[in-house]
């Protein structure tokens, strides 16, 4: 039997997570050789570090996460090796993974028609793989772009395919994917679409970060997990009641 205590910290945990949206479900031993091989997939669950208390040092953060039963950590890029090797040392001795590294893309998007936005943006993604390599993390997850009134649709189509493009010769280098992750950007609207986009980069070093709670509002998760299939080397789990028009805690909603 679970000690009272262990059980609330794991219902606290899981109460958080569900909120916030934020599970993991990945499966990060060495993706692409798994992808290669067609070897059966062990899938395994994390938590974002910013969803553990911040009030807390890092080691009883990673504690806690283990304690409730994760098996991962998705971290934040961090410019500094030696912080970043220091994390995955801490992780590795309480028995994590660093698994994923969440650049995001929003604040210069490669979708931008202004070229020092789209450096910054490279440069960023750069920085994310190596923080990745660092910390043993497979895949970095990545916002291509946005599409609004001042980037026309077929606009963040190219201009986020040209530009990934380029981060694909240091994708392989370092052996960490570019996961791209389905938001709310108005672009990559359905899952068709999504699986082509992908395809059309011909690299098993960019493929998708599934979130399932972002496509309730406008579709069905299942249908998007069956087209998409292979392409999907990580998932965000969280979940949306469609007549609140709001993400909601696990197993609350429409998921």
């Amino acid at each position: 039997m679970k000690h009272s205590n262990e059980l609330s910290r794991r219902e606290f945990l899981f109460g958080i997570a569900g909120a916030s949206g934020a599970l993991i479900v990945s499966n990060w031993s060495n993706a692409v050789e798994q992808e290669r091989s067609g070897a059966q997939r062990r899938f395994k669950k994390a938590i974002i570090l910013g969803m553990l208390p911040r009030n807390m040092p890092l080691k009883d953060r990673f504690k806690l996460a283990r304690d409730v039963g994760f098996d991962g950590i998705e971290v934040p890029p961090q410019g500094d090796r030696k912080v970043a090797e220091e994390m995955r040392a801490t992780a590795e001795a309480i028995g994590l993974q660093l698994h994923s590294v969440i650049y995001g893309g929003w604040r210069n998007p490669l979708s931008s028609a202004n070229p020092k936005v789209v450096e910054a943006g490279l440069k960023g993604v750069e920085q994310a793989l190596h923080t990745a390599k660092w910390v043993g993390a497979t895949a970095v997850l990545l916002v291509p772009g946005i599409v609004n009134a001042r980037t026309r649709y077929v606009e963040c189509y190219e201009r986020t395919q040209r530009n990934i493009k380029r981060l694909i010769p240091v994708a392989e280098k370092l052996n960490v994917i570019i996961a791209i992750e389905n938001v709310w950007n108005n672009f990559l609207l359905s899952p068709l679409e999504f699986a082509r986009y992908i395809d059309e980069f011909n690299s098993p070093f960019v493929r998708a970060y599934f979130d399932v709670g972002n496509v309730v509002k406008f579709g069905w998760p299942q249908d998007w997990i069956r087209t998409l299939g292979s392409r999907i080397v990580k998932v965000h789990l969280r979940d949306y009641k469609r007549n609140k028009h709001a993400f909601v805690p696990l197993l609350e909603g429409d998921v």
